[in-house]
C-alpha cells in the first residue's frame, strides 16, 4: 500500500531559491549605487563636466535599474 501523503524527493523544490532570502546584500548595494551614480550623473551634466564621465555614470545608473527590475521579477511572490 502506498502512502499518498508522503512527499518524495522529486516533488520538493530544491532547485528554486528560498523565498525568505531576497538577495541578501545585493539589493541594498544596488540601490545605494543607483542613488550615487544618478546624483553623480546629474552633477556632471549640470556643471558641464566631461561628457564621457556623464555617460559612464548614466550607464551605471541604467545597469543598476535593469538589475533591480530583473531581481524583483525573479523573486516576487506568486
Amino acid at each position: 500500500m502506498t502512502d499518498r501523503y508522503r512527499i518524495t524527493p522529486s516533488e520538493t523544490r530544491s532547485s528554486t531559491p528560498d523565498r525568505d532570502d531576497h538577495g541578501g546584500l545585493l539589493r541594498p548595494v544596488l540601490w545605494a549605487l543607483l542613488v550615487v551614480s544618478a546624483a553623480a550623473n546629474a552633477t556632471v551634466n549640470t556643471t558641464g563636466g566631461n561628457a564621457l564621465v556623464g555617460v559612464g555614470f548614466g550607464l551605471i545608473t541604467l545597469t543598476c535599474t535593469v538589475v533591480l527590475v530583473m531581481h524583483h521579477y525573479r523573486h516576487r511572490a506568486r
